[in-house]
């Protein structure tokens, strides 16, 4: 891989003109170091996620000859790249425009803002492209003793589980606690009596029967593995996968590596937007001139376009951001707004408060997509974006509109949304029917799975078990349970119930 190119001093000074007028604004963001490289480069590093350093595998150079293909095309073209990073590392195209930098410049100060304040990056390694390199370091290692033929298979196994993560556990306890061994147990409900009349309402004989009973429970689910369901099953194949110490590793590798982007599928449509909006306010109110406009407005028009049936989260996340600010500096929020049913009432309702810049940096703060839509897509944005729900017409062969009533626009798009776009999968038993096999679940939200893909993912799964695995799930309302038992697939109706 090529070297960066030195920094020139024409960058450095637009630089810290353009982050002086970000933190004008009220931005906050880590220190940001830049690097420029050219085109070949600057795919070299997209392909490894923005970082210089990854462990050898095919799957990165297949993502440079797509991205490569793209840019000599001229299909895309990468204008920046930023890595959440303590301090931020970001790459400027080589051969950019002046106000083309100036635009990333601008966009970069407000996603490392991003980074460094959203709640769902706050669990995240700030240190990951040390991180990065230690993995690439082992995994090489491993690959110098195990060979490389061995190692990369293992790593395509790996990869096609990566999906199989709990993006929520950085922030949510999933599991109860279990209760130190000397702690009393007495959880037996009692009614309420006196001293006197206690032996009468509750007779000794039934607390003592009852506490039995709870007993024969706990033993029951402490024989149960895992006692709870378990939604992280990487984790759970390396607790208990009888995994070599290399493919535990690689495992823990890949792993780690997908709970580090998770954040990123997460906000995507916040992030960019955020990105979005800034960029757009600093340009036209601090640092554009006027000769620079025009090219401003071509790039900005690329970058919000949308096409026909295709989610923009650029155009999205600006737009609901615009929306919310321009709702909380009128007033139009709280509950003597949701209960006004008078639309030339509403129309012209301005309370002028100006709360709008608080509010959206307050969002900012809290919110994933799916939070952010659920929140914040009213039926007047949906309205004044012309938003419709789109489906598959077998007869046309093609997608077209299904829909443009709000409940129905909105249903879709936070259901595209919810998990990342992926099937809930849970880990249900690891010794099912006693034979040691795996036993998976997936919870069922209305959309059938591929059943190519989940036929794919369990040869992967029975591959790190080394036994067979099954998973209970349903197809046309029906329940089905799959079994593969190394290349062997079966399938059998069977009981789903919510």
């Amino acid at each position: 891989m090529a070297g960066p190119r030195r920094f020139p001093d024409y960058l450095r000074e637009m630089q810290e003109t353009i982050e002086g007028h970000a933190r004008g604004f009220g931005l906050d963001f880590f220190p940001i170091i830049y690097e420029v490289l050219d085109y070949k480069t600057m795919n070299e590093v997209a392909a490894y996620g923005g970082f210089p350093t990854r462990y050898p595998h095919w799957r990165f150079g297949m993502d440079y000859e797509q991205l490569a293909k793209g840019y000599e095309w001229g299909l895309q073209k990468i204008y920046e790249m930023v890595i959440n990073t303590n301090p931020a590392y970001a790459y400027l195209l080589e051969g950019n425009s002046l106000v083309d930098q100036k635009i990333v410049m601008a966009h970069v100060c407000a996603h490392v803002d991003f980074f460094k304040h959203n709640y769902y990056f706050s669990k995240t390694n700030r240190k990951m492209i040390d991180g990065m390199a230690n993995h690439a370091a082992l995994v090489r290692r491993h690959m110098e003793r195990q060979g490389q033929d061995v190692v990369e298979d293992f790593i395509d196994t790996c990869l096609s589980l990566e999906n199989l993560i709990d993006p929520m556990s950085p922030y949510i306890q999933r599991q109860r606690e279990a209760k130190p061994d000397d702690e009393p147990d007495d959880d037996v409900p009692r009614l309420r009596a006196k001293q006197y009349m206690d032996k009468f309402i509750n007779p000794p004989e039934y607390l003592e029967a009852q506490r039995k009973k709870k007993e024969a429970e706990r033993k029951k689910a402490a024989r149960r593995f895992p006692e709870e369901p378990q939604r992280d099953v990487l984790a759970f194949l390396l607790a208990h996968a009888p995994l070599q110490p290399w493919q535990r590793d690689v495992l823990e590798v890949v792993r780690n590596e997908a709970y580090y982007f998770a954040p990123q599928a997460m906000t995507k449509i916040m992030n960019e937007g955020w990105a979005t909006y800034w960029h757009s306010k600093i340009m036209t109110e601090r640092a554009l001139t006027a000769a620079e406009i025009i090219d401003y407005a071509d790039a900005c028009s690329g970058v919000l376009a949308t096409a026909p049936g295709r989610l923009n989260p650029y155009k999205l996340g600006v737009e609901l951001y615009r929306h919310i600010e321009q709702r909380w500096n009128k007033g139009q929020f709280g509950k003597e707004w949701d209960e006004c049913d008078r639309l030339d009432v509403k129309r012209d309702w301005d309370r002028r408060l100006g709360l709008g810049q608080r509010k959206i940096f307050e969002v900012r703060r809290l919110h994933n997509d799916i939070t952010f839509l659920d929140e914040f897509f009213t039926f007047d944005f949906c309205v004044e974006q012309k938003f419709y729900s789109v489906g598959w017409n077998d007869k046309a062969s093609t997608y077209e509109i299904q829909s443009r009533e709000f409940a129905k626009v909105k249903e879709q798009l936070l259901r595209s949304l919810t998990n990342r776009g992926q099937p809930f999968i849970y880990v249900e038993d690891g010794n099912f029917d006693n034979k040691a096999e795996l036993y998976l679940r997936h919870r069922h939200d209305g959309v059938d799975l591929d059943l190519g893909q989940a036929k794919d993912t369990l040869k992967a799964l029975a591959k790190v078990w080394t036994r067979p695995v099954n998973l209970l799930t349903k197809f046309d309302g029906k329940g089905k349970l799959i079994r593969c038992d190394g290349e062997a697939l079966s399938e059998k109706a069977a009981e789903y119930t919510s």
